[in-house]
């Protein structure tokens, strides 16, 4: 069975859908199987050495260049080496395929139409002229939580019998770490709150930022707050917000970090917050779990699914219940942080990137040949 998968996520992001296509990638080459897999993406990586890669560059033309790429050079590309089934991470293409190559597609959130005000407005537009064409035009479609396929179904109900839930991984990195020197280096005090992820109006921040006025304002401990993420868009709020933070001095804006120094900033957390209004998944909360960190996170869309009952929840709306959960997390003592650890690592063993690869592989075989 010959797949393609289109990598151009590996190429131009850091965010989820990047991360998610480097595990599943990793994953599959880890397979000893008789499948073929080929990238198709925009520039090779000469670290993938057992992997076939396409680089189709995205020339930035006054004429579309990207449309024309995605309408025309890539389908001429997959029929050119007779692949079996194509699989987008990213929900966007390829058009113009012929019947007998499976087309797959995995949809991460449905946010620009459940929450449209929280995404660019030609994020939606493309959303609501492409999304339709695309689902109908796929034979299977993968979603990552129970209620991303909910959400699927609701509004876009001929999807219902065509898609399948594959719950996602975490990396092997992420365990739990005694290293501090990080720390130190990033100039982090402890004890901190930590929040991971980019910096925009749907992870919900601003929020967050009034909850710790609160906390520190009703706490005797000097807590400080970390952010590892980078700036995304509408950032305006959440820059005055922080501009006249009256403990703007205990907050630290990290920006991205390396894949590497996560397990260990999470590791040192007294817990991850994680507030988003509308999260399809919700990966820092598995990674932070896998670390044995405590979670606090919304109540609302998939992230119950994922944290389970371990997780400290809060009305994401709700700036005193959040604050609520930081005071009950910092008033643990030594011997509840150990069993809430231990939990917390048990809840993030039942996720793995190897089910998930077992699943996708299964699934498509079982397409191919039906």
């Amino acid at each position: 069975m010959k797949i393609a998968i289109l990598a151009d996520t590996l190429d131009n992001q850091n965010a989820g859908i990047h991360v998610y296509t480097k595990s599943l990638i990793k994953e599959l080459l880890k397979r000893n199987d008789e499948h073929e897999y080929i990238l198709v993406r925009q520039k090779k990586d000469n670290k993938l050495q057992h992997i076939k890669q396409i680089a189709i560059p995205n020339i930035n033309l006054p004429i579309g260049f990207a449309s024309f790429r995605l309408f025309f050079i890539i389908p001429y590309i997959l029929r050119k080496h007779k692949v079996d089934a194509v699989f987008e991470p990213a929900h966007f293409g390829p058009f113009n395929l012929p019947k007998k190559i499976k087309r797959i597609t995995f949809i991460h959130d449905l946010t620009p139409i459940i929450l449209p005000e929280y995404h660019r407005w030609h994020s939606q537009v493309l959303q609501r002229i492409f999304l339709k064409r695309i689902l109908k035009n796929t034979h299977l479609v993968f979603t990552n939580s129970k209620n991303t396929s909910k959400d699927l179904e609701q509004y876009y109900p001929f999807t219902k019998g065509k898609s399948k839930v594959l719950l996602l991984g975490k990396d092997s990195r992420f365990q739990p770490s005694q290293n501090k020197d990080l720390i130190h280096s990033f100039g982090i005090e402890l004890p901190y709150f930590l929040s991971v992820g980019t910096i925009e109006p749907r992870k919900n921040l601003v929020r967050l930022l009034k909850a710790y006025t609160i906390f520190m304002n009703e706490t005797s401990i000097p807590y400080n707050l970390v952010f590892a993420g980078g700036l995304g868009w509408k950032t305006e709020n959440f820059k005055k917000e922080l501009a006249i933070h009256p403990y703007r001095e205990h907050i630290k804006i990290l920006g991205y970090i390396k894949e590497e120094e996560l397990p260990i900033v999470y590791s040192h957390a007294s817990a991850l917050i994680y507030p988003s209004l509308y999260e399809g998944f919700g990966l820092p909360i598995l990674e932070a779990l896998a670390c044995g960190t405590d979670v606090i996170c919304s109540n609302t869309s998939s992230l119950p699914e994922v944290a389970g009952a371990v997780a400290h929840y809060c009305n994401p709306e709700s700036v005193d219940e959040i604050k609520e959960q930081m005071i009950k997390i910092s008033q643990f003592s030594l011997t509840e942080q150990k069993i809430n650890s231990q939990k917390n690592i048990e809840q993030a063993q039942l996720f793995s990137w190897e089910k998930h690869a077992d699943s996708f592989i299964n699934t498509i075989e079982r397409l191919i040949t039906d």
